[in-house]
């Protein structure tokens, strides 16, 4: 959905019945790096697989989402009815290996044997239907789990923009040390200089050369032009929406990389703490990031 964040934490829950069956669906979905879909549906409603897996990628693209369906008949699902034939095979058996000393069955062991207890048939017009409502509550429960994925995303979009403005600010404040960074330089250099020769000597054009080479190795401008590109991307992606994470995630690395060579390049205590502040922040944002679609 454009102009909205979706997170990737979220839950859906659907209820129904049709004919003699009654169900519960329950869609929960936690951070994923793509996505992966998980059902749990039971014996004789296979065939709802490959709706479930369709459904979900038609709404989601990132996050691990599980979803379980749990179906049983009603009181009018007809009458529960012992197998003779099975039981009696089971018997017979039991019987074998009570006489080699093993000991006797009992009757709630024999009715869990499968097999023993069958339950009526529905027909199969009646399962066609119930097929198709359990497939529609499918559908609300992932549009439930949807809506609680938006609604985390709404909750993630002023956490994440309060970082950017606060990395944005501190890229002004390095940006204005670091102006200052050249006239520290060539003062530290000139000090370190005129004490090793003892002041005597013409030293100011040796003294400007090395400063200004110092200096160039100390350049960070281009790093806080990066810095500075790497907020507006991410803020135009937020406004964007939908499944921005994993371009967030990939921008978090990007502004990390930066500023890591913002503090290796810091010749000034005020700059080097700006950096590390940087740091801080994009940590923060990044760990936001990560739980967005």
């Amino acid at each position: 959905m454009s102009g909205v964040l979706s997170g990737m934490t979220g839950f859906g829950r659907a209820e129904g019945a049709s004919g003699d069956w009654a169900w519960t669906i329950e869609a929960r979905s936690v951070n994923g790096r793509s996505l992966e879909v998980r059902p749990r549906i039971p014996s004789g409603f296979e065939g709802l697989d490959r709706s479930v897996r369709e459904a979900a990628q038609a709404r989601f693209q990132r996050g691990q989402v599980n979803l379980t369906l749990q179906s049983r008949r009603t009181e009018a699902g007809g009458e529960i009815r012992i197998n003779q034939t099975v039981l009696n095979a089971y018997r017979a058996a039991a019987e074998s290996l009570m006489a080699q000393g093993a000991s006797a069955p009992s009757a709630d062991g024999l009715l869990a044997l499968r097999g023993v207890v069958e339950g009526a048939e529905a027909a199969e017009t009646d399962l066609t239907a119930v097929l198709a409502a359990i497939a529609a509550d499918l559908v609300r429960a992932l549009d439930g789990l949807k809506a609680t994925r938006l609604d985390e995303g709404a909750r993630l979009t002023p956490l994440i923009t309060g970082f950017l403005d606060r990395i944005e600010a501190l890229t002004a404040t390095a940006r204005r040390e670091a102006q200052a960074q050249t006239d520290a330089i060539r003062e530290r250099f000139t000090r370190r200089v005129e004490e090793l020769a003892g002041g005597t000597g013409d030293l100011a054009e040796r003294t400007f050369q090395e400063a200004a080479m110092m200096a160039a190795r100390a350049d960070v401008l281009e790093e806080l032009d990066r810095l500075d590109a790497h907020t507006a991307s991410a803020r135009a992606w937020v406004a964007e929406g939908g499944a921005v994470g994993r371009r967030l995630d990939f921008l978090t690395q990007e502004f990390m990389r930066e500023a890591n060579t913002l503090c290796s390049k810091a010749a000034t205590l005020a700059l080097t703490s700006a950096g590390l502040d940087l740091k801080a922040v994009i940590e923060q944002l990044r760990e936001q990031v990560q739980n967005v679609e």
